[in-house]
């Protein structure tokens, strides 16, 4: 399995939006529904225009994940950097319905993990999943992350109110 990470651009924001109009029943399953217009395209290229814009700042890194053909199979971000004698970002990540269960995540967080030692020089990430992802706990893990704690009533999916797990990782 070959894939690669690939920064966040104007060039492959419609790449973007074909992949979250594709997945969005998928993803509404178990995480919470994307803002008003995020699914008609110009609101959604004015919502991207504004994280490219703090990407350049360097408050988030936005990858697309891209299998050996090309085809974009999900999305990895970091986000909510924090700048001091330890520099901080989360974690954040989806993989297409198509594509789970074929290690795409947890070769995505591997490089990921590493550009950001290496290129963005983040030392710590942390990064959350709901109790009930027993998949990305355990794709987490995988990479070292280490179980920090728990959070009540994290996010609401589908009317109901979801606890949250929290891991760590020092780089």
């Amino acid at each position: 399995m070959t894939i690669e990470i690939e920064r966040m651009s104007l060039n492959n924001l419609e790449d973007i939006y074909n992949f979250e109009v594709e997945n969005k029943t998928f993803f509404e399953k178990g995480l919470s529904p994307r803002p008003e217009g995020y699914f008609e395209f110009c609101s959604f290229k004015m919502m991207m225009l504004e994280i490219l814009k703090e990407q350049s700042e360097g408050t988030c890194h936005m990858h697309l994940i891209r299998d050996s053909y090309g085809k974009m199979i999900g999305r990895i971000n970091l986000h909510s950097i924090t700048k001091g004698k330890v520099i901080e970002a989360e974690l954040g990540y989806r993989i297409g319905e198509n594509e789970q269960g074929k290690g795409y995540a947890t070769e995505a967080i591997k490089l990921i993990l590493e550009k950001a030692a290496a290129k963005y020089g983040i030392t710590c990430i942390k990064a959350g999943t709901s109790t009930e992802n027993i998949g990305s706990r355990k794709i987490l893990e995988k990479n070292g992350f280490k179980w920090i704690g728990e959070e009540k009533k994290v996010m609401k999916v589908n009317g109901r109110w979801i606890d949250g797990l929290l891991f760590e990782k020092q780089l």
